[in-house]
Protein backbone atom coordinates (compact mmCIF):
# COMPACT_ATOMS: atom_id res chain seq x y z
CA UNK A 1 0.00 0.00 0.00
CA UNK A 2 1.30 3.43 -0.95
CA UNK A 3 0.26 6.28 1.36
CA UNK A 4 0.43 9.89 0.17
CA UNK A 5 0.96 12.98 2.30
CA UNK A 6 -2.42 14.63 2.70
CA UNK A 7 -2.18 18.38 3.33
CA UNK A 8 -5.97 18.91 3.31
CA UNK A 9 -7.42 21.45 5.73
CA UNK A 10 -10.07 19.01 6.92
CA UNK A 11 -10.85 16.24 7.13
CA UNK A 12 -7.15 15.89 7.72
CA UNK A 13 -4.71 13.03 8.03
CA UNK A 14 -5.21 10.43 10.74
CA UNK A 15 -2.30 8.52 12.27
CA UNK A 16 -1.61 5.34 10.31
CA UNK A 17 -1.56 3.13 13.45
CA UNK A 18 -5.07 4.40 14.26
CA UNK A 19 -6.35 3.59 10.77
CA UNK A 20 -4.79 0.13 10.97
CA UNK A 21 -6.40 -0.52 14.35
CA UNK A 22 -9.79 0.57 12.98
CA UNK A 23 -9.37 -1.60 9.87
CA UNK A 24 -8.41 -4.65 11.92
CA UNK A 25 -11.45 -4.38 14.20
CA UNK A 26 -14.09 -2.69 12.07
CA UNK A 27 -16.08 -5.74 10.92
CA UNK A 28 -15.56 -7.80 14.07
CA UNK A 29 -14.88 -5.53 17.02
CA UNK A 30 -12.38 -7.40 19.20
CA UNK A 31 -14.11 -10.74 18.71
CA UNK A 32 -17.64 -9.53 19.48
CA UNK A 33 -18.98 -10.82 16.15
CA UNK A 34 -20.24 -7.41 15.07
CA UNK A 35 -18.93 -3.96 14.25
CA UNK A 36 -18.83 -1.24 16.87
CA UNK A 37 -21.10 0.86 14.65
CA UNK A 38 -23.77 -1.86 15.02
CA UNK A 39 -23.66 -1.87 18.82
CA UNK A 40 -25.96 -0.04 21.19
CA UNK A 41 -24.54 3.24 22.39
CA UNK A 42 -25.89 2.34 25.82
CA UNK A 43 -24.22 -1.06 25.92
CA UNK A 44 -21.24 -1.75 28.15
CA UNK A 45 -18.68 -1.73 25.33
CA UNK A 46 -19.45 1.73 23.99
CA UNK A 47 -20.12 3.15 27.45
CA UNK A 48 -16.60 2.13 28.40
CA UNK A 49 -15.22 3.74 25.21
CA UNK A 50 -16.88 7.11 25.72
CA UNK A 51 -15.93 7.24 29.40
CA UNK A 52 -12.34 6.29 28.62
CA UNK A 53 -12.20 8.93 25.87
CA UNK A 54 -13.43 11.56 28.30
CA UNK A 55 -10.76 10.46 30.77
CA UNK A 56 -8.03 10.57 28.10
CA UNK A 57 -9.01 14.08 27.01
CA UNK A 58 -8.97 15.20 30.63
CA UNK A 59 -5.51 13.71 31.16
CA UNK A 60 -3.95 14.93 27.90
CA UNK A 61 -5.17 18.51 28.29
CA UNK A 62 -5.09 18.60 32.10
CA UNK A 63 -8.77 19.57 32.17
CA UNK A 64 -9.75 20.38 35.77
CA UNK A 65 -12.91 19.13 37.48
CA UNK A 66 -14.35 22.63 37.10
CA UNK A 67 -14.96 21.88 33.40
CA UNK A 68 -17.37 19.42 31.75
CA UNK A 69 -16.31 17.47 28.64
CA UNK A 70 -19.09 17.00 26.08
CA UNK A 71 -19.12 14.90 22.91
CA UNK A 72 -21.60 16.50 20.51
CA UNK A 73 -22.39 16.76 16.81
CA UNK A 74 -22.96 19.55 14.31
CA UNK A 75 -19.44 20.93 13.94
CA UNK A 76 -18.27 24.47 14.46
CA UNK A 77 -21.26 25.99 12.68
CA UNK A 78 -23.60 24.60 15.33
CA UNK A 79 -21.32 25.94 18.06
CA UNK A 80 -21.60 29.40 16.53
CA UNK A 81 -25.24 29.31 17.68
CA UNK A 82 -24.86 27.19 20.82
CA UNK A 83 -22.32 29.52 22.40
CA UNK A 84 -24.60 32.59 22.51
CA UNK A 85 -27.68 30.52 23.27
CA UNK A 86 -25.95 29.04 26.32
CA UNK A 87 -23.82 31.90 27.59
CA UNK A 88 -25.82 35.08 27.01
CA UNK A 89 -28.08 34.72 30.01
CA UNK A 90 -29.52 38.16 30.69
CA UNK A 91 -26.68 39.97 28.92
CA UNK A 92 -27.38 41.97 25.79
CA UNK A 93 -23.89 41.95 24.27
CA UNK A 94 -20.98 39.65 23.50
CA UNK A 95 -17.52 40.59 22.22
CA UNK A 96 -15.90 38.86 19.24
CA UNK A 97 -12.35 39.24 17.98
CA UNK A 98 -12.66 38.99 14.20
CA UNK A 99 -9.41 38.35 12.36
CA UNK A 100 -10.37 35.73 9.78
CA UNK A 101 -13.03 33.68 8.04
CA UNK A 102 -14.23 31.54 10.93
CA UNK A 103 -14.36 34.23 13.60
CA UNK A 104 -16.34 36.38 11.16
CA UNK A 105 -18.85 33.56 10.60
CA UNK A 106 -19.19 33.07 14.35
CA UNK A 107 -19.78 36.77 14.97
CA UNK A 108 -22.39 36.92 12.20
CA UNK A 109 -24.31 33.99 13.70
CA UNK A 110 -24.15 35.47 17.21
CA UNK A 111 -25.64 38.66 15.80
CA UNK A 112 -28.94 36.80 15.46
CA UNK A 113 -29.16 36.55 19.25
CA UNK A 114 -27.52 39.67 20.66
CA UNK A 115 -25.57 42.80 19.91
CA UNK A 116 -22.05 41.82 18.89
CA UNK A 117 -19.16 44.07 19.81
CA UNK A 118 -16.76 43.29 16.96
CA UNK A 119 -13.08 43.81 17.69
CA UNK A 120 -11.70 44.05 14.17
CA UNK A 121 -8.06 43.29 13.54
CA UNK A 122 -5.85 45.19 11.12
CA UNK A 123 -5.13 42.67 8.33
CA UNK A 124 -1.45 43.62 8.40
CA UNK A 125 -1.23 42.41 12.01
CA UNK A 126 -2.96 39.04 11.64
CA UNK A 127 -3.84 38.92 15.32
CA UNK A 128 -4.59 41.95 17.49
CA UNK A 129 -2.27 43.72 19.86
CA UNK A 130 -3.33 42.88 23.38
CA UNK A 131 -3.99 46.58 24.03
CA UNK A 132 -6.60 46.67 21.25
CA UNK A 133 -8.84 44.13 22.99
CA UNK A 134 -11.31 46.23 24.92
CA UNK A 135 -14.21 44.34 26.50
CA UNK A 136 -17.00 45.77 28.64
CA UNK A 137 -17.52 44.30 32.11
CA UNK A 138 -21.12 43.47 31.26
CA UNK A 139 -20.30 41.50 28.10
CA UNK A 140 -21.61 37.95 28.21
CA UNK A 141 -18.27 36.60 26.98
CA UNK A 142 -15.23 37.29 24.79
CA UNK A 143 -14.88 34.98 21.78
CA UNK A 144 -11.89 34.29 19.55
CA UNK A 145 -10.77 31.69 17.03
CA UNK A 146 -7.36 30.44 18.11
CA UNK A 147 -6.33 29.30 14.62
CA UNK A 148 -7.82 30.58 11.37
CA UNK A 149 -7.38 27.78 8.81
CA UNK A 150 -8.28 29.83 5.73
CA UNK A 151 -6.06 32.78 6.57
CA UNK A 152 -3.14 30.92 8.14
CA UNK A 153 -3.32 32.86 11.42
CA UNK A 154 -2.80 31.63 14.97
CA UNK A 155 -2.88 33.43 18.30
CA UNK A 156 0.38 33.13 20.20
CA UNK A 157 -1.16 34.69 23.31
CA UNK A 158 -4.41 34.46 25.25
CA UNK A 159 -6.71 37.48 24.84
CA UNK A 160 -7.34 39.31 28.08
CA UNK A 161 -10.90 39.89 29.25
CA UNK A 162 -12.17 41.28 32.55
CA UNK A 163 -12.19 38.58 35.23
CA UNK A 164 -15.98 38.58 35.22
CA UNK A 165 -16.20 37.90 31.46
CA UNK A 166 -15.85 34.26 30.29
CA UNK A 167 -13.34 33.58 27.51
CA UNK A 168 -14.50 31.32 24.65
CA UNK A 169 -12.17 29.80 22.06
CA UNK A 170 -12.77 27.97 18.81
CA UNK A 171 -9.84 25.54 18.81
CA UNK A 172 -11.11 23.34 15.99
CA UNK A 173 -7.90 23.38 13.97
CA UNK A 174 -5.27 23.31 16.72
CA UNK A 175 -6.99 21.11 19.30
CA UNK A 176 -4.57 18.68 20.97
CA UNK A 177 -1.60 20.52 19.44
CA UNK A 178 -0.96 22.85 22.39
CA UNK A 179 -1.88 23.13 26.03
CA UNK A 180 -4.89 25.10 27.27
CA UNK A 181 -4.90 27.51 30.21
CA UNK A 182 -8.10 26.48 31.95
CA UNK A 183 -7.92 29.30 34.46
CA UNK A 184 -8.38 31.68 31.53
CA UNK A 185 -10.71 29.69 29.26
CA UNK A 186 -14.32 29.08 30.26
CA UNK A 187 -15.29 27.24 27.07
CA UNK A 188 -13.42 25.74 24.14
CA UNK A 189 -14.85 23.72 21.28
CA UNK A 190 -13.43 21.80 18.35
CA UNK A 191 -14.60 19.84 15.37
CA UNK A 192 -12.71 16.55 15.48
CA UNK A 193 -11.84 16.26 11.81
CA UNK A 194 -8.48 18.02 11.86
CA UNK A 195 -6.48 16.87 14.89
CA UNK A 196 -8.73 14.57 16.86
CA UNK A 197 -10.59 12.10 14.65
CA UNK A 198 -13.02 11.82 11.75
CA UNK A 199 -15.78 14.23 10.81
CA UNK A 200 -19.00 13.93 12.79
CA UNK A 201 -17.77 14.63 16.32
CA UNK A 202 -17.59 17.98 18.08
CA UNK A 203 -15.98 18.29 21.48
CA UNK A 204 -16.98 21.03 23.91
CA UNK A 205 -15.18 21.66 27.18
CA UNK A 206 -17.15 24.11 29.30
CA UNK A 207 -16.91 25.44 32.82
CA UNK A 208 -19.65 23.79 34.88
CA UNK A 209 -20.87 27.05 36.41
CA UNK A 210 -21.88 28.21 32.91
CA UNK A 211 -24.34 25.35 32.44
CA UNK A 212 -28.03 26.13 32.78
CA UNK A 213 -27.97 29.79 31.70
CA UNK A 214 -30.24 29.18 28.70
CA UNK A 215 -33.76 30.51 28.39
CA UNK A 216 -36.82 28.29 27.95
CA UNK A 217 -36.84 29.08 24.24
CA UNK A 218 -33.47 27.38 23.69
CA UNK A 219 -33.92 24.17 21.67
CA UNK A 220 -33.24 21.15 23.86
CA UNK A 221 -30.55 19.77 21.55
CA UNK A 222 -28.66 23.07 21.77
CA UNK A 223 -28.52 23.17 25.57
CA UNK A 224 -25.12 22.19 27.00
CA UNK A 225 -26.69 21.38 30.36
CA UNK A 226 -28.95 18.75 28.78
CA UNK A 227 -25.97 16.99 27.22
CA UNK A 228 -23.91 17.24 30.40
CA UNK A 229 -26.68 15.68 32.48
CA UNK A 230 -27.08 12.86 29.93
CA UNK A 231 -23.35 12.13 29.72
CA UNK A 232 -23.34 13.16 26.04
CA UNK A 233 -26.00 10.53 25.33
CA UNK A 234 -29.14 12.64 25.17
CA UNK A 235 -29.40 11.34 21.63
CA UNK A 236 -27.35 8.66 19.88
CA UNK A 237 -23.75 9.92 19.83
CA UNK A 238 -21.42 9.45 16.83
CA UNK A 239 -20.10 6.13 18.10
CA UNK A 240 -17.60 5.50 15.30
CA UNK A 241 -16.08 8.98 15.52
CA UNK A 242 -15.73 8.70 19.30
CA UNK A 243 -14.02 5.32 18.98
CA UNK A 244 -11.52 6.70 16.47
CA UNK A 245 -10.91 9.75 18.66
CA UNK A 246 -10.26 7.39 21.56
CA UNK A 247 -7.53 5.73 19.50
CA UNK A 248 -6.13 9.12 18.46
CA UNK A 249 -5.88 10.11 22.13
CA UNK A 250 -3.91 6.95 22.87
CA UNK A 251 -1.65 7.66 19.89
CA UNK A 252 -0.97 11.21 21.12
CA UNK A 253 -0.24 9.81 24.56
CA UNK A 254 2.22 7.31 23.09
CA UNK A 255 4.00 10.06 21.12
CA UNK A 256 4.67 12.04 24.27
CA UNK A 257 1.50 14.04 24.82
CA UNK A 258 0.27 17.47 23.79
CA UNK A 259 3.58 19.20 24.56
CA UNK A 260 5.29 16.86 22.09
CA UNK A 261 2.58 17.62 19.50
CA UNK A 262 3.36 21.32 19.90
CA UNK A 263 7.07 20.71 19.44
CA UNK A 264 6.50 18.63 16.30
CA UNK A 265 4.07 21.23 14.91
CA UNK A 266 6.69 23.96 15.26
CA UNK A 267 9.27 21.78 13.53
CA UNK A 268 6.98 20.91 10.61
CA UNK A 269 5.74 24.44 10.00
CA UNK A 270 9.27 25.79 10.44
CA UNK A 271 10.44 23.66 7.52
CA UNK A 272 7.85 25.18 5.18
CA UNK A 273 8.19 28.76 6.43
CA UNK A 274 11.94 28.35 6.03
CA UNK A 275 11.53 27.58 2.33
CA UNK A 276 9.18 30.53 1.88
CA UNK A 277 11.44 33.00 3.68
CA UNK A 278 14.57 31.89 1.83
CA UNK A 279 12.97 31.91 -1.64
CA UNK A 280 13.77 35.58 -2.37
CA UNK A 281 10.11 36.31 -3.09
CA UNK A 282 9.33 33.28 -5.25
CA UNK A 283 7.03 32.07 -2.46
CA UNK A 284 5.16 34.76 -0.54
CA UNK A 285 3.69 34.79 2.97
CA UNK A 286 2.99 38.29 4.26
CA UNK A 287 1.75 37.26 7.70
CA UNK A 288 3.77 38.68 10.61
CA UNK A 289 5.83 35.90 12.16
CA UNK A 290 4.11 36.25 15.52
CA UNK A 291 0.76 35.45 13.86
CA UNK A 292 1.83 32.59 11.60
CA UNK A 293 -0.09 29.37 12.07
CA UNK A 294 1.69 26.14 13.01
CA UNK A 295 -1.22 24.21 11.53
CA UNK A 296 -2.02 25.91 8.21
CA UNK A 297 0.79 27.46 6.19
CA UNK A 298 -0.69 29.68 3.47
CA UNK A 299 1.41 31.13 0.68
CA UNK A 300 1.26 32.37 -2.89
CA UNK A 301 3.62 32.30 -5.82
CA UNK A 302 5.24 35.42 -7.19
CA UNK A 303 3.97 34.24 -10.57
CA UNK A 304 0.38 33.27 -9.76
CA UNK A 305 0.03 31.57 -13.14
CA UNK A 306 2.26 28.80 -11.77
CA UNK A 307 -0.16 27.93 -8.95
CA UNK A 308 -2.12 25.24 -10.80
CA UNK A 309 1.12 23.71 -12.08
CA UNK A 310 2.50 23.62 -8.53
CA UNK A 311 -0.61 21.81 -7.29
CA UNK A 312 -0.57 19.33 -10.19
CA UNK A 313 3.12 18.50 -9.92
CA UNK A 314 2.94 18.20 -6.15
CA UNK A 315 0.00 15.82 -6.47
CA UNK A 316 1.99 13.60 -8.84
CA UNK A 317 4.77 13.58 -6.26
CA UNK A 318 2.35 12.29 -3.59
CA UNK A 319 1.80 15.68 -1.94
CA UNK A 320 -1.97 16.06 -2.04
CA UNK A 321 -4.51 18.84 -1.44
CA UNK A 322 -2.23 21.89 -1.46
CA UNK A 323 -4.67 24.25 -3.15
CA UNK A 324 -5.68 27.24 -1.04
CA UNK A 325 -9.22 27.87 0.17
CA UNK A 326 -11.55 28.92 -2.64
CA UNK A 327 -12.16 32.30 -1.00
CA UNK A 328 -8.51 33.35 -0.99
CA UNK A 329 -6.77 31.18 -3.59
CA UNK A 330 -3.06 30.51 -3.52
CA UNK A 331 -1.64 27.51 -1.69
CA UNK A 332 -2.09 26.01 1.75
CA UNK A 333 -0.26 23.22 3.54
CA UNK A 334 -2.18 21.92 6.54
CA UNK A 335 0.17 20.27 9.01
CA UNK A 336 -2.00 18.62 11.63
CA UNK A 337 -0.76 16.27 14.35
CA UNK A 338 -0.83 13.16 12.16
CA UNK A 339 1.41 14.69 9.48
CA UNK A 340 4.84 13.08 9.92
CA UNK A 341 7.91 15.29 9.85
CA UNK A 342 8.96 13.44 6.70
CA UNK A 343 5.85 14.81 4.97
CA UNK A 344 6.89 18.38 5.72
CA UNK A 345 10.43 17.60 4.58
CA UNK A 346 9.10 16.14 1.33
CA UNK A 347 7.05 19.29 0.68
CA UNK A 348 10.02 21.53 1.49
CA UNK A 349 12.20 19.58 -0.94
CA UNK A 350 9.52 19.80 -3.62
CA UNK A 351 9.21 23.56 -3.12
CA UNK A 352 12.97 23.93 -3.52
CA UNK A 353 13.01 21.84 -6.69
CA UNK A 354 9.96 23.63 -8.15
CA UNK A 355 11.63 27.00 -7.61
CA UNK A 356 14.82 25.81 -9.32
CA UNK A 357 12.84 24.71 -12.35
CA UNK A 358 10.47 27.67 -12.59
CA UNK A 359 12.19 30.52 -10.79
Amino acid sequence: MSRVYNFAAGPGMLPLPVLEEVAANFVDYHGEGMSLIEMSHRGAIFTDIIEETRMLVRELLAVPDTHEILFLQGGGHTQFAMVPLNLLGAAAEASYIVNGTWSKKAATEAGKFCHVNVINVNPSLGVPDASDIIVANDAAYLYYCQNETVNGLEFNFIPKAPDCVPLVADVSSNFMSRTVDWKRHSLVFAGAQKNFGPAGLTIVIVRKNLLGLTTESCPTMLDYAVHAKAGSMYNTPPTFAIWVSNLVCKWIQAQGGVEKMDQLARTRSGLIYGEIDSSDGFYINNIPKRARSRMNVVFTLEESALTDLFVAEASKAGLKNLKGHRSVGGLRASLYNAMPEQGAKALAEFMRDFMKRHG
